[in-house]
C-alpha cells in the first residue's frame, strides 16, 4: 500500500483504536510496541509471538523506519556526534556523551530552532520544523544499536537541536515511550527536558510528566535576558519564576537551572548576588556552563577564576551549583554548539 502509515510514529492508545478499527484485538498494540522498542524489531516478521496472520495485516497497513546516520564525529574526549538524515532530506544531531558511570545522549526535538538566543549555534537555522515522535525516539535507538550491551544509555538529555517545549505534541508521546516499562524503561530520574523558558508551558510540564526540568535562565536582569535571549521579552523573568512555582514538582525533583556563562554579559558578582535572590524560594540546582566559543558568535568564556568565584558565592548560600565541563566542544558538539552540519539557515 502507497500511504502505509510509519508505526514507529504512533502512540499506543491511538495504535490500539486503529487496531479495534480493522476489527483486531486492542491489547495487540501494546505487543507491537514492545517490539519495536524494547525488541528494536527492523520488521514485522520478526515479531515470533504474533500470528502470521496478524504479521501480514500489519505489513499491509505500516511500516517500520529508522534514521539514516550521515556522519560520525569523535571528540578527543570520547564524545561521539551522530549527524543524521530525515526522510525530507533536514540533518538533525544527537550527541553521546560517555564517562566511567554514564552513557548520556544528548537528543534534538526540532530541525533548528525559533528561540534566536544569541550565543547558540543552532539559533542561527531559525525553526524549519517539528520533529516527529519517531523521529526523536530514533535517536536513541540509533546510538542504541551502536552501543555495546554492557555499555547501554543510563541518561537522555533533551538539550539538542530545538526547544522541546515548543513541541510538546510529539516530546510527551515520546516520553511515554521512553519510560514505558514495555519500551525503553528509564528512569524519570534519568530523563531531562531542557527549555529556554515557555511559561505557560512550564506551568503545566509537572501534571504531563514526571521527568525532569532543566531552564536555560543565563541572565539576572530582564534587560540583559533580553539581549541573549528574545523569548525573555514574551515571558520574563518574573512570569518564569512564577511559572516554576505554579508548577507540579514530583517528590524528589528539583528544578535545574542552566546558567551559560558570557565574560563580562553576565558573570559579575552582583550577577550572582541577584542569581541567589531569584531562586531564594525555589527547590534550585544550578549548572554553571562556561561558553563554548565557536566561530559565528563573538562573545567570550570567562576565566577560570572568575568562574569559581561565581560558584564559591553560590554554594556558600547554601545552593547546589556545578561547573559543568564541556565536552565534544572540538566537533562542535558541546552545549550551543549543535547546527546540523549542511544544513542552511532558513
Amino acid at each position: 500500500m502507497a500511504d502505509k502509515k510509519n508505526i514507529k510514529n504512533i502512540p499506543l492508545d491511538d495504535l490500539a483504536a486503529q487496531f479495534k478499527e480493522m476489527g483486531l484485538e486492542g491489547y495487540r498494540a501494546r505487543q507491537v510496541q514492545k517490539w519495536l522498542f524494547q525488541k528494536d524489531a527492523a520488521g514485522f516478521d520478526e515479531m515470533t509471538n504474533i500470528s502470521k496472520k496478524f504479521r501480514e495485516i500489519l505489513e499491509q497497513h505500516y511500516e517500520i523506519k529508522r534514521l539514516t546516520v550521515l556522519d560520525k564525529q569523535c571528540s578527543v574526549d570520547g564524545t561521539i556526534k551522530y549527524l543524521l538524515g530525515l526522510d525530507d532530506h533536514e540533518k538533525i544531531e544527537a550527541v553521546l556523551i560517555p564517562s566511567e558511570k554514564r552513557n548520556t545522549l544528548c537528543v534534538s526535538t526540532q530541525v533548528g530552532c525559533a528561540m534566536g538566543c544569541a550565543f547558540c549555534l543552532t539559533a542561527q537555522l531559525g525553526l524549519k520544523r517539528n520533529l516527529n515522535i519517531h523521529e526523536i525516539i530514533e535517536q536513541v535507538g540509533v546510538v542504541r544499536r551502536e552501543l555495546p550491551e554492557r555499555q547501554a544509555l543510563s541518561n537522555i538529555v533533551f538539550m539538542g537541536m530545538g526547544e522541546p517545549l515548543h513541541n510538546t505534541k510529539n516530546l510527551y508521546p515520546a516520553l511515554a515511550i521512553l519510560l514505558d516499562p514495555d519500551c525503553y524503561n528509564f528512569s524519570r530520574q534519568h530523563i531531562t527536558v531542557s527549555t529556554a523558558g515557555l511559561a505557560p508551558e512550564i506551568e503545566k510540564f509537572g501534571d504531563l510528566t514526571p521527568v525532569k526540568l532543566a531552564i536555560s535562565l543565563n541572565a539576572t536582569t530582564d534587560a540583559v535576558r533580553d539581549r541573549i535571549m528574545p523569548i525573555n521579552k514574551k515571558y520574563n523573568l518574573n512570569s518564569l519564576i512564577t511559572a516554576c512555582h505554579r508548577m507540579t514538582l514530583p517528590k524528589r525533583n528539583r528544578i535545574t537551572f542552566e546558567y551559560v556563562l558570557l565574560d563580562g554579559i553576565n558573570d559579575t558578582m552582583d550577577d550572582a548576588k541577584r542569581l541567589v535572590k531569584i531562586l531564594a524560594t525555589l527547590k534550585a540546582k544550578i549548572n554553571l556552563l562556561p561558553f563554548n566559543e565557536h566561530p559565528r558568535c563573538a562573545f567570550k568564556r570567562p576565566s577560570e577564576e572568575r568562574v569559581r568565584e561565581f560558584q564559591k558565592y553560590l554554594l556558600d548560600h547554601g545552593f547546589v551549583a556545578v561547573v559543568r565541563q564541556s565536552r565534544g566542544s572540538d566537533i562542535l558538539g558541546a552545549c550551543g554548539q549543535l547546527a546540523g552540519r549542511g544544513q542552511s539557515k532558513k
